[in-house]
Formats: structure tokens, C-alpha cells, sequence
């Protein structure tokens, strides 16, 4: 192994030179001809390949290897077949597997995109069906020093049993900072949603350690790869929960190369037009504000500042007078609302419509009149233009939202049938704010939305993932579905739902966004939660998501699971002292507590001398977290030290789920300190 070790740190080396020359080559090229935007474009381009080709020490240029068809010698040599050549899939052939494609002097691959073709194998192969691939090779690395490898003989039926010790360690390697991509140890099941098609809906359903986040993520890169044509116009869009989960899962679509891609928390998505929230809604009208009725009523809301035509239109071409009557006027304007446009392209179409009129009046008495005499007389008539706005006017996102929140009796007109008396009163603002101190409300930012969106459509992208999706409203989902073009990937896990107004279904999520057709995948296996401290959750199924089948954990870890009981006094002390036993080894620490407690943790957390931040806190730089259990949702540590669990064990159907989420978010163990014993049906003694 020693003298196969030494080849394959060899061919390292081999390729990390390559890279450089590719690196070299790109900086040697000059953006020349064409005019000033033309090479400025071109600049940004080398630029940005200028970056991608980057080499991080830190991070192995190659993560696998696989050595086709039945010629591959077990004891080949990197060296013997490097990748060289030009028909991959030829027998006996050896392909290294890596985050970016790398090549040689003679443009003949060193490294091969995990994303291209012929590495499908790798993540799919198996003793059953071993698509071609005699070995398949997995490496361990330490600070980007290769160090050792393992290897699979799938050609003579030697399949590791089980989770690969390679695989377990790189999910267990600690943690700091943002989340990581997982290209070295995608599974079978995650790699089929990972390289769906572009023009395939998914939604994922996957409970907690499953890796749906990353699956979601490594989907938005394989398409960009393999539609880069396409989505490099159109773009990709990630959207999460909040700013936390966006700064966490931040850095893994960079790592792979893909630094275009827009990933906002769904308040930025919603932020269009700009409002200052400084408002607050009770939970019912909340509730109200996020249901789907409320986009009938924004439509109403907006059609009703389409007038009946009152007066004639006239212009004037040459000394011929022309002129459409209030009733032709209300014809044409009904012939464009049957065509359900957004509102401001229906405005557009109605006066192309009255011009289209008043030109086939006029060419009965003028000769040689053009379409553009009649524009013209159009514009120039200010009277026109009164009564075609009139019949059709211009208007605002908040105008609109404004006057239906502001004024009961435009809210009566534009609810009748649709809410109820009690919901609209509960909706309409006491007095009459002036607009520029209104009382707006965080959910009156998908009013907003549904509102733009009727007026004229928003930026659309090729593809959307968005994550955390069990939580979203249908108004929410409904601002989503407008971005998008040719498909969707829905992440989130049904049992976490802790909002009102989360779907109770994945068909209904889909349909409030807008989703034709997509297949519902879920995730079984949990990789990243230890087996002994996700048994403890699962046991919450039967009360949180009943039917929903339990995540099967593949690995677990020694002291995994630890439980101690102390006075409620002294919980903060206690929680102090195990996290600083936590940080005797390497990772991140996820402290989970108590809103109310979080005063009494940080103190004591200071009082030892132990550097914390919030997780709000994105410019302190720490391994330790404090945080609350709704704020830990979609985030994971190495070591979790959850304080009174027993708190949220005794509460409603959303505490059970928050208790869900708190336990779940190790990866490698999970100490509870509690102030009083759990239930018992929890099966954890302290």
C-alpha cells in the first residue's frame, strides 16, 4: 500500500502543477477588441475563471477515484492511466473524481468534475450492479495532505458493508463556521434527486440529518453544470429561512465553483417594494394575511381601480377628428382582463388596442395613415391619455395594500365573500397612518408581493431551491412560484413545521406554489445525526407528524447522548461547564436555550472565560453559539448542549416540534441539561 500511497500523493502533486498552469493561462489572456462593455464583460468573465481556478491547500484537489471495467489491474498505478484518455469509458481506464475539472498541458483530464458523466459510477456503483467500475477508491486527506485510501473490488463482488469509514469520518470531521458541501460522500439515494433534470419539480422530504440541505445545494450546482447555457441567462435562486441559514450554507455553492448564484432569506425576496416595517400583527391576523384567500383579495383590490368608462376618446390626425365611445372603450378594456395579464402589461395591451381602433376608424376617411400618425396624436392629446387612464390607470404595489389596510370600506369591497366581517376589522389599521408611518407588518410583506406581482411580473429564475419550505405560508409560496421558470426543488421536513400557517402536505405546498407537476422524494437514511440521540427524537413522531416514517441513522457515535438533572438555579452554571468539557476537543459548540434563559447562559458563559456569540452575531468569529430552538432550525454543530428540554417536552404540538429540532442538530453528541426529568416515553435517563 505504501508504494501506492506514494503514487497517488504523486499524482496529487501532478495535478495541483496542472491547476496552476491553467491558472497561469487564464491570467496571461487579454480582453481585446470589440467595444468598451464588450471587453468589460469579458474581463468580469477571466475574472471570475480567474477565481474559480483558485487552489486552496486546504482542500484535496480529488476526493475518489474509479477504475473501469475488468483490465483495471489491482494494483495499478494512478500514474499507469492518468485520466488520459479521450473516449472516458473506455476498459481499464482510471478517472480521480474532484470539485473542478482539471487538465494537462495536452487539455486530457487530471481530475474530473464531480458533476460530468462519467462520475456517476462513484456515487451509485455497487457490487449488484457495478456500471462498468472494477474499483472504486475513497481518500482520506488532512489539511489537503493525502493520507490514506480504502477500496472497493466491485468487479469481484467486494462492496463495503455499511457506511465507508472515509465517508463516516468526513461527516464526523469538525466544524467551524459555515456549512461544508458533502461531494466527497453523497449516497446512492441523494445523487438520483442531485442530478434530476432541469425540467423536474422535486420536493424532498427528509427528516433530520438526511442531508436534504446539501442535496438541495449539490442539485444547484450538477444543473448549472450541465445547463450552463441556459441557467448562466437565467439565473439560480436559493432561499432559506432567515440570514443565519443564508451566512451558514453560504460558502458550499463557492466551494464548488458556482459563485453567481442569488441566495437571500425570503424577507429580501420580499423586500420589493420597500417598506419599513415597524409594525406587528397577533398571531390570527397573521394567520389571515398569510392564507391563500388573501390573494383573491389583492386582485380585487387592484381590479377595482379599473373605472367605467365615462367620456368619449378623441384625437385629432391632421384636421380628421376620431373618437371611440364609452361603450367601445369598455369593450376593448373587457377583451384584456379576459386575457388575465399582469396588470401593468394589460395596460399596455389596452391602450395598443385603442390605438389599433382608432387607426381602423381612421382609414376609412384618411389616406395613407400609418400607425404611428395615430401614437402620435395619442400622445399628443392630453385629454386621450385622461380617459385611458381613467379606464386603466397606473398603480403602486402600495397604493394598493395602503388603501386596503387603511380604509374599511375598501377593504369590505375587495373581501366581501372572501373573509369574514370579524377577519377584515381584524386586519384594517386603527385610524387613518399617514403612509409614510404606517404601522406595516412583516406579514404585510407578502401582501406586497402578491400585489407587485399582479402589477408586473418579478425577475424569474431557470431554477429555484428553496429550503426550510415546511414553514412557508401560501402567500409565501406563491411569491416563490412567481421567480421561477423551468423548475423547483423544495426541501423541508413536515415533522419541523412550527408556523400557523405551514402546509399539513407536501401536494398542498406544491400547489400554492404554483407546481404543475413534481415528484415527492424522501430521504430515510440520516447520516449526520448520531443513532442513539435521533432514536430519542423519532420517539416524537407518533405525537408530531403521525404516519410520517421515522429517519433510519446509518452511524453513531461514543457518548453520543449524555443527561444530567440540576436544580433550575443551577442550569446556567451547568451548561457553562459542559460546554467548556466540549471544547477540550475540535468543532463547534450549538448552545440551545431558552429565550428566557439566554441572559442567565451568556453570564455564565462569560463568567468561565468562554468566547460566544449569538447567532445573529455574524462578525465574531466562535466556536460556540447561543441560540434558541426556533433559531436552530436547519443549522448543525458538533457538539449540542440543550438546556431544559423537559420546558418544551410539556408544551403544544410547536414545542414538541422545537424539541425535535433542538435534539437533532448534533453530529457528533448531544448533552441535555435538565432542571426536572423528562418524559418517560423519551426513554433518557440522566
Amino acid at each position: 500500500m505504501g508504494d501506492e500511497l506514494s503514487g497517488e500523493q504523486e499524482y496529487l502533486a501532478h495535478a495541483r502543477r496542472c491547476l496552476e498552469a491553467m491558472r497561469r493561462n487564464v491570467a496571461g489572456l487579454k480582453a481585446q477588441g470589440g467595444d468598451k462593455m464588450a471587453r468589460e464583460i469579458l474581463e468580469a468573465n477571466l475574472a471570475a475563471r480567474l477565481t474559480a481556478l483558485q487552489d486552496d491547500p486546504d482542500v484535496p484537489l480529488f476526493f475518489g477515484r474509479i477504475d473501469l471495467g475488468s483490465n483495471s489491474s489491482p494494483n495499478s498505478s494512478p500514474n499507469s492511466s492518468p485520466n488520459s484518455s479521450p473516449n472516458p469509458g473506455h476498459r481499464g481506464e482510471v478517472f480521480h473524481l474532484g470539485r473542478r475539472h482539471v487538465q494537462d498541458s495536452e487539455g486530457d483530464p487530471v481530475v474530473v468534475d464531480w458533476r460530468a458523466n462519467i462520475a456517476r459510477p462513484f456515487y451509485r456503483a455497487s457490487s449488484r450492479d457495478a456500471m462498468g467500475v472494477h474499483r472504486r477508491r475513497r481518500f482520506g486527506f488532512q489539511r489537503g495532505e493525502l493520507t490514506g485510501f480504502e477500496d472497493e473490488l466491485l468487479g469481484l463482488g467486494q462492496e463495503l458493508v455499511g457506511l465507508s469509514p472515509l465517508v463516516a469520518a468526513e461527516i464526523e470531521r469538525p466544524r467551524t463556521g459555515p456549512m461544508r458541501d458533502i461531494v466527497a460522500s453523497i449516497q446512492p439515494e441523494q445523487d438520483e434527486i442531485v442530478r434530476a433534470g432541469i425540467d423536474r419539480s422535486v420536493c424532498v422530504q427528509g427528516g433530520p440529518g438526511t442531508g436534504k440541505t446539501a442535496v438541495g445545494l449539490h442539485r444547484a450546482a450538477y444543473l448549472l453544470y450541465a445547463h450552463a447555457g441556459q441557467l448562466r441567462r437565467s439565473g439560480v435562486l436559493v432561499v432559506g429561512p432567515n440570514d443565519a441559514f443564508i451566512r451558514y450554507i453560504g460558502d458550499v455553492l463557492p466551494a464548488l465553483g458556482e459563485v453567481s448564484v442569488d441566495q437571500m432569506p425570503l424577507s429580501e425576496l420580499l423586500a420589493r417594494p420597500r417598506i419599513h416595517v415597524r409594525g406587528t400583527d397577533g398571531d390570527a391576523a397573521a394567520e389571515v394575511k398569510h392564507s391563500a384567500r388573501m390573494a383573491s383579495v389583492i386582485r380585487r383590490a387592484c381590479s377595482r381601480r379599473l373605472a367605467t368608462p365615462q367620456e368619449r376618446l378623441a384625437v385629432r390626425v391632421g384636421v380628421t377628428p376620431v373618437a371611440l365611445q364609452p361603450p367601445e372603450i369598455a369593450k376593448i378594456r373587457e377583451r384584456v382582463v379576459r386575457r388575465d395579464l399582469p396588470y401593468e402589461a394589460g395596460r399596455t395591451a389596452f391602450r395598443n388596442l385603442l390605438v389599433d381602433r382608432l387607426l381602423e376608424i381612421t382609414e376609412r376617411s384618411v389616406h395613407n395613415v400609418t400607425r404611428s400618425d395615430i401614437v402620435g396624436a395619442f400622445r399628443a392629446s392630453k385629454t386621450a391619455q385622461d380617459v385611458a387612464s381613467a379606464a386603466w390607470p397606473k398603480i403602486k404595489p402600495v397604493e394598493v395594500v395602503f388603501e386596503l389596510l387603511s380604509d374599511p370600506d375598501a377593504m369590505a369591497a375587495a373581501a366581501e365573500g372572501i373573509l369574514t366581517e370579524r377577519e377584515q376589522a381584524m386586519l384594517v389599521w386603527d385610524g387613518r397612518p399617514v403612509r409614510g408611518k404606517a404601522p406595516w407588518s412583516p406579514a404585510d410583506l407578502v401582501l406586497l408581493d402578491e400585489a407587485a406581482g399582479l402589477i408586473d411580473r418579478p425577475r424569474g429564475y431557470g431554477h429555484v431551491v428553496v429550503d426550510e419550505a415546511q414553514d412557508l405560508s401560501p402567500m409565501q409560496l406563491r411569491a416563490v412560484g412567481r421567480r421561477y421558470q423551468r423548475s423547483v426543488t423544495l426541501l423541508g421536513d413536515l415533522a419541523q413545521a412550527t408556523t400557523s400557517w405551514s402546509s399539513s402536505t407536501w401536494d398542498e405546498a406544491l400547489s400554492n406554489l404554483g407546481v404543475a407537476t413534481a415528484s415527492v422524494e424522501t430521504l430515510h437514511k440520516a447520516f449526520r445525526v448520531p443513532g442513539s440521540v435521533l432514536a430519542v427524537a423519532n420517539r416524537l413522531l407518533p405525537d408530531i407528524a403521525p404516519g410520517l416514517p421515522p429517519a433510519l441513522a446509518v452511524r453513531d457515535t461514543p457518548d453520543a447522548l449524555t443527561s444530567v438533572v440540576v436544580t433550575s438555579e443551577a442550569v446556567p452554571a451547568e451548561v457553562a461547564a459542559r460546554v467548556g468539557g466540549a471544547l477540550d476537543r475540535p468543532g463547534s459548540v450549538g448552545v440551545i436555550v431558552p429565550a428566557d434563559r439566554m441572559g442567565a447562559v451568556g453570564a455564565a458563559l462569560d463568567a468561565r472565560g468562554i468566547a460566544w456569540a449569538g447567532v445573529e452575531d455574524a462578525a465574531r468569529a466562535t466556536r460556540v453559539t447561543v441560540l434558541t430552538a426556533e433559531q436552530a432550525k436547519g443549522l448543525e454543530f458538533d457538539v449540542v448542549v440543550l438546556a431544559e428540554p423537559e420546558r418544551l417536552a410539556a408544551g403544544e404540538l410547536r414545542d414538541l416540534r422545537l424539541l425535535y429540532i433542538a435534539i437533532t442538530r448534533a453530529v457528533l453528541r448531544l448533552v441535555l441539561v435538565q432542571s426536572a426529568p423528562l418524559p418517560a416515553r423519551l426513554g433518557v435517563e440522566a
